[in-house]
């Protein structure tokens, strides 16, 4: 039974209260360096990384120490932190005192001395200072201690051992839910099972309607046993996808004739989790943090044992059993969980948790990426961060005296920067940009004072949540302005006075995703939209083996009239003249054929100008417009305008709320009208984008422009046909569909009825091909 010694400890190790005060903890990449910034101040003979492993009450363990220093015969754990040393609480260096003893343990056992210099070294990435306790320990009371580590954590060991025999038992004899698969499931479930076992890349586009969830979680699972793999990891972009998740999975179970011995957990937010969202998160203030790890243990054991779906709802429930806090059972949970649920956040964000358990236990891992098209962007949020001085200023009037003096200095370098960087903004209160060559280096120290201060005076006084705000929005910054490259751009905003803005818009997410994805043991990419692959391989940093493929639809081109508007520019300046063609258009199509539709802009701006030409040529058709800031319920109410007795067309803006992720079957939706190519602005921020993209890829136009308009225009004309009963058509308004370029963008089944189809129109999986 392998264990590392982290987890042993994390396990068997941790007491108290859980403490999760406002403390900057340190990024991992801050981490890194800071480790590496202590290990080269070390002598020459000192080992780095230094390797350790040996069999303790039956159980196989290994980790690596920090580092090792021979002469001394010192072994050195470091921990980074930032700001005052004292934050750091008892538990939890006791817990870091732990994991140190039990390398030192192992060091003895291993080289036959009888004692150790032990140095828990705590490093400040702020200051670059260390704080180094030491302590000598004999091995025998080393191994005493490790011992009685192993023997608390070795019945759970057992139980999960035994507990994996029966998952995989159960794995390879899984039945499928369903007496036969839908067109091109089944293609798309072999693909699926045959990348699990290689351990390969594989991007899958497969339309909607296959079946997606069932046709990718089923042979993932099923090749689990056979891949050696250890946990998989189903991930979406949006909240519908992982309920989604949630109920394929528990069709599977529902589907066995067994009970089946897999142990699902859902990740949600903390905002969706927390239930004393007005506490801090630590003993003093909240009641489910006082006592944490003392009543964990019994509360894991209810969830390991427990036979459903351990979702928010029933974590909540045994949460609430044991009066602990159901967001960090749920973090516990997923140490022990088979499959896991959640945001692509949670492997790819700079805290990630997945990745980090998935480092730290060395886990072979199966990752699977729902609506893989929508990651570029999300990534690209993941590692930007803006800095508004406004936020600074409103905060500052009612900070406490100690907080005003950092606050000014922050004040002062924010007027300075916008002095020497634009300096009309003094007399003018327009808007201004100015995209900077490199990060204001200046700003930075007084950023970082600020965070100190505002940890400091948060640790002894009640939550602000203002102050909080603040910090984390300081402290977001420092962080990626420590990583700035090419892959990120920085921008300067000025509305007036008081009102600038400071923006690290991240541009190529491949450089901070690569390393995710290189802790996978296989990993699927899949959407309806993956066209072309290299553009998605590129930017989200996959490996150059990566491979791609197309899965049959299951629809005939014979469900879609695909029309194209080819007499009609939408570009910018040809936009007022094009609204009394697409107003006759509109007219036609719905006297032809009355119904519900959604048509598709550019811009609200432009929806609005189409809506009114509409009505003022055809008052007597129901419109109804998609609004800015739409909340849940207006956005369900705009959807419920769609029903099977309805007509009247609905009014959206592409690449919103309405442009994917909704499913109108059958009458409710019989046709749409895209009257633009979905481009991006012709800015100077795009222009940069592009710059930067041909730089790197040598597809500048076509990775900024092209591929994600036309993305946007393929989602938003699929939620037409949804099943293989529906009839409909598609208007596509603009005179560039005619283009080869765009049109090999566009699905091809569109175009291809099915009996003509090619056998090899679906090959198997090809490698892309290298820039």
């Amino acid at each position: 039974m392998r264990v590392a010694v982290r987890t042993l400890c994390e396990f068997a190790a941790r007491r108290g209260d859980l403490d999760h005060r406002y403390t900057p903890a340190p990024s991992s990449e801050e981490g890194i360096a800071g480790h590496g910034k202590v290990q080269a101040r070390r002598g020459p003979d000192y080992q780095r990384e230094f390797a350790l492993a040996g069999e303790c009450a039956g159980l196989q363990l290994s980790g690596r120490a920090d580092g090792y220093a021979p002469l001394a015969n010192r072994i050195e754990e470091i921990k980074t932190h930032r700001g005052d040393l004292a934050r750091i609480s008892e538990p939890q260096r006791a817990l870091h005192r732990a994991q140190l003893r039990a390398y030192g343990a192992l060091h003895c056992h291993t080289t036959g001395k009888d004692s150790v210099e032990l140095a828990l070294v705590y490093f400040d990435v702020g200051k670059e200072k260390e704080t180094v306790i030491k302590e000598s320990a004999s091995a025998d009371s080393l191994w005493q201690e490790l011992t009685e580590l192993c023997e608390a954590y070795r019945q759970w060991a057992q139980q999960e051992e035994s507990h994996r025999r029966q998952r995989n038992q159960a794995l390879i004899a899984l039945k499928f839910p369903y007496g036969n698969f839908r067109v091109g499931q089944r293609q798309l479930s072999e693909t699926v099972y045959k990348n699990s076992l290689r351990g390969e890349t594989l991007m899958v586009q497969a339309p909607t309607g296959l079946g997606k969830t069932l046709g990718t979680l089923f042979p993932a699972l099923m090749a689990m046993p056979k891949a050696g793999q250890d946990r998989l990891f189903y991930l979406t972009t949006r909240n519908p996808g992982r309920r989604l998740a949630l109920d394929s999975l528990q069709q599977l179970r529902d589907a066995q004739t067994n009970a089946l011995p897999l142990r699902i957990l859902e990740l949600s937010a903390k905002d969706h989790a927390c239930e004393q969202p007005d506490k801090a998160c630590h003993g003093e203030s909240c009641p489910l943090a006082q006592g944490f790890f003392d009543r964990l243990p019994a509360a894991r054991q209810a969830a390991a044992d427990f036979e459903g779906i351990l979702t928010r709802e029933a974590l909540s429930r045994i949460a609430a059993e044991h009066t602990l806090c159901p967001y960090f059972l749920a973090q516990e949970m997923a140490r022990w969980s088979d499959l896991v649920v959640g945001d692509v956040n949670r492997m790819f964000d700079q805290h990630a948790l997945l990745h980090g358990l998935t480092r730290q236990n060395e886990w072979n891992i199966s990752l699977l990426v729902d609506e893989a098209h929508n990651l570029v962007d999300r990534a690209r949020g993941m590692y930007s961060v803006t800095l508004r001085q406004s936020r600074l200023l409103q905060v500052r009037r009612q900070a406490p005296a100690e907080l005003k003096g950092p606050m000014n200095r922050v004040a002062s370098q924010w007027r300075a920067l916008i002095r020497d960087a634009l300096p009309e903004e003094q007399t003018s209160d327009r808007d201004q940009t100015q995209f900077l060559d490199s990060i204001p280096k200046a700003l930075l120290p007084s950023l970082n004072l600020l965070v100190s201060a505002i940890t400091d005076y948060l640790t002894e006084q009640p939550p602000d949540l203002a102050l909080q705000e603040l910090m984390f929005e300081c402290l977001a910054f420092t962080r990626l302005a420590e990583v700035f490259g090419d892959h990120s751009l920085c921008e300067l905003r000025t509305g007036g006075r008081g009102k600038a803005a400071l923006t690290i818009q991240n541009l190529i997410p491949a450089d901070f995703l690569k390393p995710r994805f290189e802790a996978a043991g296989s990993t699927l990419l899949f959407s309806a939209t993956l066209s072309p692959g290299v553009y998605h391989r590129d930017l989200l940093g996959l490996p150059d083996s990566t491979c791609w493929q197309a899965i049959e639809s299951p629809f005939s081109a014979r469900q879609l009239q695909v029309q194209f508007a080819r007499h009609v520019s939408t570009r910018r300046q040809h936009r007022d003249s094009s609204l009394e063609p697409i107003a006759q258009i509109i007219t036609q199509q719905y006297r032809q054929q009355p119904g519900n539709y959604l048509a598709y802009f550019s811009s609200f701006a432009y929806l609005k100008a189409a809506m009114d030409a509409l009505q003022a040529r055809a008052a007597d058709i129901p419109v109804w417009q998609q609004h800015p800031d739409m909340g849940y319920e207006e956005r369900n109410n705009f959807l419920d305008r769609f029903t099977a007795d309805s007509r009247g067309v609905g009014f959206a803006v592409l690449g919103g709320a309405f442009g994917e992720g909704i499913d109108l079957p059958g009458k409710r939706l019989i046709g749409a009208f895209v009257a633009t190519l979905g481009l991006p602005p012709f800015d100077a921020w795009h222009d940069i984008l592009k710059q930067r993209l041909h730089d790197r890829f040598g597809a500048g136009y076509e990775y900024t422009y092209l591929y994600p308009g036309l993305q946007k225009v393929t989602q938003a004309a699929g939620r037409v046909i949804r099943t293989p009963e529906d009839r409909g058509v598609i208007w596509l308004i603009d005179d560039r569909y005619s283009q080869p370029q765009v049109r090999s963008l566009l699905p091809q089944w569109w175009f291809e009825d099915m009996t003509n189809k090619d056998a090899n129109s679906n090959p198997a999986p090809n490698h892309l091909h290298k820039k």
